[in-house]
């Protein structure tokens, strides 16, 4: 296990920073994706926990935007995490999966524009 954390750690430091954004919203997109079959089978326990995990990579993405240097994107991405953040705490709550997924499509479409600028 101590090597795959290793390789994990590496990766993670030497991906320039628009690499990792990408990696942040897969790994929010595989917890929220897991969340709608642990609802599906009715594992509320679990289904709290991986919205729970996706949650806290949408705010740390929220948190290290540089509002001064990004001006109206930053603006415009603050909003849109500060809407999923909202939104999977209610999805969580209601117990909704549509809810969940509207957060996905819109993780998918950043990580697409993202992948496209550092391709």
């Amino acid at each position: 296990m101590n090597g795959i954390k290793a390789y994990q750690e590496t990766a993670v430091c030497t991906q320039n920073r628009g690499q990792l954004i990408v990696t942040l919203y897969d790994g929010a997109i595989n917890f929220l994706k897991q969340a709608i079959v642990d609802l599906e089978q009715a594992d509320y326990a679990s289904k709290g926990i991986r919205i729970a995990k996706a949650n806290d990579i949408i705010l740390e993405l929220n948190t290290v935007l540089d509002m001064d240097k990004g001006g109206q994107i930053a603006q415009n991405l603050r909003s849109l995490y500060n809407f999923m953040h909202h939104h999977l705490s209610e999805a969580n709550l209601k117990k909704d999966a549509t809810m969940i997924q509207d957060v996905i499509k819109l993780l998918e479409e950043l990580k697409q524009g993202w992948q496209a600028i550092t391709s």
